[in-house]
Parts: structure tokens; sequence; C-alpha cells
């Protein structure tokens, strides 16, 4: 007999052990069988109930059946739609593939849009931050607003009041308006006819003296008198030939004509030649504009500002005038008294003498108004007032602007 191995055995013993096992199994399964015939029986009367049922069931099959090839004939029609419906979606899909690529770089680009705008969340929020300070600034702000909405109702009211007073005053101001017309033409013609007729009396005077002091010997107290009689006839002469000048530009004709600014400096520096030559003086004189003017008027004024400038030069200095001009828009000049829509022709005269103080920039332009005694400077303080007068009529501005021995300069606006 062969040698059995020990190994063999020990699995033998199990596998006896497991029969043993599934024997017990079986018992319980025959029993478990027993029991399922049981109902196997009743399950076979039960199928019986349901053979019945199946037979109706196989009728309702049948005509089921009869709707199905119905339904299969429908299905032959939709085949054929869906083969062209799977054409398309062929299609579709090559548009889909296209498009996906598009969807790609949009993804790409959103990327980056994602990035700058967790960025732009970041400023976000400190501009929120911000806002929320703005936010209790603008309510301490409506507070005042509020303050202030109910002091301008106030405002209101006595403006309201003030209108009607203003109202008042303007219809006042039309009646004293027309009374000073009247009155202005009155004291024109009163200026121009006194000015005639005190010319007559002044020229006696002055002949008188110079016959005397030419003819009769008078004591060296005698001609010192005379002398200053005849020099305060002469101041008096002057005196009326300016406010005869003064009253001609007030009532003369306006006739504006297009002139260039040049003709005029020239016929001017032709009429001051010796006083130039005598002071030596340096007339800059830069390119001028045209402009729309009255021209003797013009003439006038320029005269007046050059001889002037001449008049008060600095004695151990040179004279030296700069004229100069330049077309300049309104809306550039800082100031209401200018129309912002027109253009003005700019004019410059400046000089290099004794000048004035500042608070003589506005006094110097009135009548009578002299800086300097009649003993150190000649003339009769209306020079000015006419150039003022000169522009006044040509509807323009001028200003002046000096320091004490520093030169003065004016500047002319003309309207273009």
């Amino acid at each position: 007999m062969a040698k059995i191995n020990r190994k063999e055995v020990d699995e033998l013993v199990i596998v006896h052990k497991e029969l043993a096992f599934e024997k017990e199994e079986k018992g319980k399964r025959a029993d478990e069988l027993i029991i399922a015939n049981k109902k196997l029986v009743f399950q076979n009367e039960e199928k019986e109930k349901r053979a019945k049922e199946l037979i109706i069931a196989n009728e309702e099959l049948l005509f089921q059946n009869k709707e199905k090839e119905k339904r299969a004939e429908e299905l032959v029609i939709a085949n054929k739609e869906l083969a062209f419906q799977n054409a398309e979606k062929e299609k579709r899909a090559e548009e889909l593939s296209i498009a996906n690529k598009e969807l790609a770089f949009q993804n790409a680009e959103k990327e980056n849009r994602a990035v700058e705008l967790r960025i732009a969340n970041k400023e976000l929020a400190f501009q929120n931050a911000e806002k929320e300070k703005r936010a209790v600034e603008l309510r301490i702000a409506n507070k005042e607003l509020a303050f202030q909405n109910a002091e301008k109702e106030k405002r209101a009211e006595e403006l309201s009041i003030a209108n009607e007073e203003l109202a008042f005053q303007n219809k006042e101001k039309e009646k004293r308006a027309a009374e000073l017309i009247i009155a202005n033409k009155e004291l024109l013609a009163f200026t121009y006819i006194s000015s005639h007729d005190l010319q007559e009396p002044l020229r006696k005077i002055q002949t008188f003296v110079s016959i005397i002091l030419d003819k009769e010997v008078l004591t060296e107290s005698g001609q010192n008198y005379f002398q200053r009689m005849q020099l305060a006839a002469s101041r008096m002469q002057q005196l009326i030939n300016d406010l005869l000048e003064f009253s001609r530009i007030s009532t003369t004709e306006l006739n504006f004509e297009k002139i260039d600014l040049n003709v005029i400096v020239e016929e001017v520096k032709a009429d001051l030649k010796d006083t130039i030559s005598d002071k030596k003086a340096n007339l800059e004189v830069r390119e001028l504009c045209s402009v729309n003017i009255i021209a003797f008027q013009f003439r006038q004024l320029m005269y007046n500002l050059i001889s002037n400038a001449l008049k008060f030069s600095k004695p151990d200095l040179s004279s030296h005038i700069q004229i100069s001009s330049r077309t300049i828009s309104g809306s550039k000049l800082m100031s209401e008294s200018f129309s912002p829509e027109k253009k003005y022709c700019h004019i410059t005269v400046k000089d290099n003498g004794i000048g004035f103080e500042p608070h003589f920039n506005e006094r110097i332009f009135e009548v009578f108004q002299k800086l300097h005694g009649k003993e150190v400077y000649a003339g009769t303080g209306i020079g000015l007032a006419i150039v003022k007068k000169i522009v006044d009529n040509h509807s323009g501005i001028i200003t002046a602007t000096s320091e004490l021995n520093n030169g003065a300069q004016f500047d002319i606006y003309i309207p273009d």
C-alpha cells in the first residue's frame, strides 16, 4: 500500500466534515422542498388562472401586434427621417468642432479676464471703502445742504423784496437818465460856447502882456508879475482847448472805418518828430493790426499816449516806448467785461518813464487828474480823460498799470 501523505489526510478529513455538513443541509433542503411542492401545487392552480388571463392577454397582444405593424411602417418613415437628421447631425458635429475650438480660445480669454477681474475686485473693494467714506461725507454735506436750502429760501424772499425795490429804482433811473441826456446836451452846448467866448479875452490878455513886456520899462518885480500873468493865461488857453477837444469827442459823428494802425502811429510820429528828437527817444513799433475805428479820434488817442510817455520820461535816461498789438478772443480774457464770442484788437503802449503809484491806476483817467505839479510837468490833466472817452466811443476797454520810477503800460481792447 502506498504511503499516504499527511497533508492529503488532513484535506480528506476537512472534505468529510464538509460532506457531513452538506448532508445536514440537504436534509433541511428536502424539508423545504416538501413545503415548496405544496406551494407549487398552489402555484399551478394559480397558473391555470393565469393561463385563462393569458388567453385574454394573447388576444390583446394580437391586437397590439397589428398596432405594432402600423408602428413599424411609421418607424420606417421615422428611420428615413432619422437618417436625414443624422446627416444633419454630422454637419452640426463639424460645426460643433469649430465651435469647440472657438470655445477653447474664449475659455483662455475668460481666464485672462478672470485674472483681470480679481485685480478689478480688489480695486472695487478699495473704491467701496472710499464710497463709504464719501457716503459719510455726503450725509454731512446733505445736512449742510438742507441748512443752505433753508437759508436760500430766506434769501429768495429777501431777493423778491429787493427785485421789487430794484424795479422801482430802475424806473427812477430811466427818468434820471432821460433828464441826464437833456442836461448833457445842454452842458456840451454851454461848454462849447463858453470855451469859444473865453478865448477872445485870453488872447487880448496875452497880446497886451506881450506889448507891455516889449515896450514898457518895468521893474524886475513888475516883469516877473507880467510873465506869471502871461503863463497863467497860456495855461488857461490850453485848458480851454483841451475842454473843447473833450467836448468835440463827445459830440462828433461816429464814422467807423477799417484802418491800419501802423499808418496812425506813423502820422503821430511825424507830428512829434521834434519832441522825439529832443528826448532822444526810441519808438519800437511792432507789426500792428488793422481795426475798425474812428480815424481822427484814434489818431488823437495815440498822440496823447505817446506824448505823455515822452513828457514823463526820466531826465537821465533815453525814453524807450514800445507799441504792439495782437488779436485775441474774448473767451481768453478772464473778465466779465469782455464778450466770449467776440475778438478784440489788444493794443499795448509801454514806456520806461517815471511811472506812477499803483493806486492811481483808475483815477488817472479822470478829468483834471494830475499826478505831478504844474511847475514840473506842463498839462491840464485832460489828455488821458480824452483817451478814455475815445476808447468808450469804440465800445472798448483801457487799463493802466505802473509802479513809481518803473515806467507805465496802457492796454487797450477794441472789438474787432
